[in-house]
């Protein structure tokens, strides 16, 4: 709910912070220092020929875009490499633009969204462990003094050029697109300065670091950002009245979401924040769900924001489930209601006995500014923990995992009754499952022998026509080998014109990629990727047209798609 006025939102977030202060700053940590200063939703291809076909980055939802490495639309290919962003031309493979983004060596690789000409970047500040100097704490790690996530607008309908730029304050979640319109999500902690100890008690350090709070202004609360365009920088914050908090809260942070219209200008973002925490990010289509894992108590706190229409997002409602999610993949949204995976109790045991853990699905359905359980299947893997999760329509598929790999089949047709139907125990397990069509599912995971001990990548094509009787049709495995697309889905390509499917691997030596034909038949080798011996490894694969492109950290390889047969490399200039 909305704070009525600026007075009522300071004494809320002074309130709800000093409850979490203790003798040595927040929450029992290390003290916070100050921080340095610092249209209409629609595709923009629309009116354009169709491009050659192409795939695009491997999202969850269809129509929700999310940021990746490179991005293509069919003509172009578009990706960054030490602080540059870079066009390349998919027929004739050759670069035809670049420019500055203005980062640095304290910047990360950026990850885009594309619509139309234009991109949006996003660079995440290089971290540090250095602890004691003006920075955003996290966990024990910091950010360059006074920076957090910078967001740039690049123009790309002649050589490209820098539109825009917004530079955030705090630390940079996640991003999702519809149409258009980006919606950032980034999380900011309180600017708060407490006295230094000079003796005495834990209960009057206590006492005046709680002081520090109830005389702390609002503006160490409120997330600043500023905006670059023509030269010129403007500071902003977000407007006390665009702030919004559940029915309880900590004040230990806020997030915030800002909408980027890609065809506009950064400086129409307009921000609107809630006071909570965020770990996770999934979108819908018309609603963002960010999830908070907070300290202690054994549960995952949710909140909704509606995204539906051309204008800022509206905090809409909040709930809570037990245990922890795995990642994005553990929500989902359909007909209405939230479905929500979690494993609970992974709290280690007595020395030699498994963890009591088990795993369940929620379903949350909004009822005013609450997300209301009706409806849970519990019981799920005692003693093992979720690897993966896949939601598709009415049905759910759950991986849990310890020394054994069950497969849950579940039924979610009716949210008040969710039920599981089937189970397929396997040695191994899949951290990631990829919907195939047709009942079909690919596992990507691991081998694992008696013990539990992985043993090389894993790659399993599973029937779930028959949800009673979920079975293995085929795999393939590439012994002590691992593959990003574990832990990252936009690392996996799968091009269902042919059942290509591309994922980068990682062992010793080994910076290449796996090509496999994954049909109805069958999991079937074609072949090895391999990028020059200075490229680095590779990261992403694509399609576009006839070819297979690769990206590494320094330039992209062109593949004959059915081969794949080197044809060409592109280093970044």
């Amino acid at each position: 709910m909305a704070y009525d006025d600026c007075g009522e939102l300071l004494s809320g977030l002074r309130k709800a912070t000093a409850a979490q202060v203790g003798p040595y700053g927040l929450a029992g940590g290390p003290i916070m220092h100050p921080l340095a200063p610092g249209r209409v939703p629609g595709d923009a291809q629309a009116d354009k020929p169709a491009a050659t076909p192409h795939s695009d980055t491997n999202v969850q939802e269809p129509g929700v875009d999310e940021p990746d490495l490179v991005k293509t639309d069919g003509r172009r290919i578009v990706t960054t490499a030490a602080g540059r962003l870079h066009v390349v031309d998919a027929a004739s493979r050759k670069e035809t633009g670049t420019v500055d983004l203005g980062a640095g060596a304290a910047w990360s690789s950026g990850e885009l969204l594309l619509s139309g000409d234009r991109a949006l970047v996003v660079l995440r500040p290089a971290l540090t462990f250095t602890r004691g100097e003006p920075g955003i704490v996290d966990g024990g790690v910091a950010a360059p003094k006074g920076q957090g996530p910078r967001l740039v607008l690049v123009d790309l309908s002649g050589p490209p050029r820098v539109v825009s730029s917004l530079q955030a304050d705090g630390a940079y979640v996640d991003a999702r697109q519809v149409g258009s319109v980006a919606r950032v999500i980034v999380r900011s902690a309180p600017r708060l300065t407490f006295p230094r100890r000079r003796g005495g008690s834990d209960a009057d350090a206590t006492a005046a670091d709680r002081a520090a709070v109830r005389a702390a202004p609002l503006d160490a609360w409120l997330p600043r950002y500023s905006v670059t365009r023509g030269g010129r920088t403007q500071a902003e914050k977000v407007p006390c009245a665009q702030v919004s908090h559940p029915a309880s809260y900590t004040g230990l942070s806020l997030v915030s979401v800002l909408s980027v219209d890609l065809t506009g200008d950064m400086a129409d973002a307009a921000p609107v924040s809630v006071v909570a925490g965020g770990q996770t990010v999934y979108g819908s289509g018309t609603a963002l769900y960010v999830t908070d894992r907070p300290a202690g108590p054994d549960r995952t706190d949710v909140y909704r924001f509606d995204t539906g229409g051309s204008g800022p997002p509206r905090f809409a409602a909040a709930g809570s489930v037990p245990g922890a999610v795995l990642n994005q993949y553990s929500l989902s949204e359909y007909a209405g209601n939230l479905r929500v995976a979690t494993t609970s109790g992974q709290e280690a045991g007595p020395p030699g006995t498994p963890p009591p853990t088990e795993s369940a699905v929620y379903v949350l359905a909004r009822r005013g500014a609450k997300l209301v359980r009706v409806g849970m299947i519990g019981g799920l893997g005692h003693g093992e923990r979720i690897y993966a999760v896949r939601f598709a329509g009415p049905a759910g598929y759950v991986v849990t995992f310890r020394q054994t790999d069950p497969l849950y089949a579940l039924d979610l047709r009716d949210p008040a009754k969710p039920r599981a139907t089937g189970e397929l125990k396997l040695s191994g397990y899949s951290a990631y499952l990829h919907p195939a069509g047709d009942g079909r599912l690919i596992g990507v995971g691991q081998q694992a022998d008696a013990n539990g001990r992985a043993k090389g990548l894993q790659v399993a094509l599973f029937d779930v026509r028959d949800p009673a009787a979920p079975r293995r049709i085929s795999g393939y495995t590439v012994g002590s080998m691992g593959s990003m697309a574990e832990f990252d889905p936009h690392a996996f390509l799968y091009w269902p014109q042919s059942g290509l499917t591309v994922l980068p691997l990682g062992g010793p030596g080994e910076d290449g990629a796996l090509a496999l034909s994954v049909t109805p038949a069958g999991v079937h080798r074609l072949g090895h990727v391999t990028p020059p011996k200075t490229a680095g490894a590779v990261q992403r694969a694509l399609v576009v047209g006839d070819t297979l492109w690769t990206l590494t950290p320094t330039g992209l390889q062109a593949n004959d798609l059915t081969g794949p047969t080197k044809t060409a490399w592109l280093p970044f200039a």
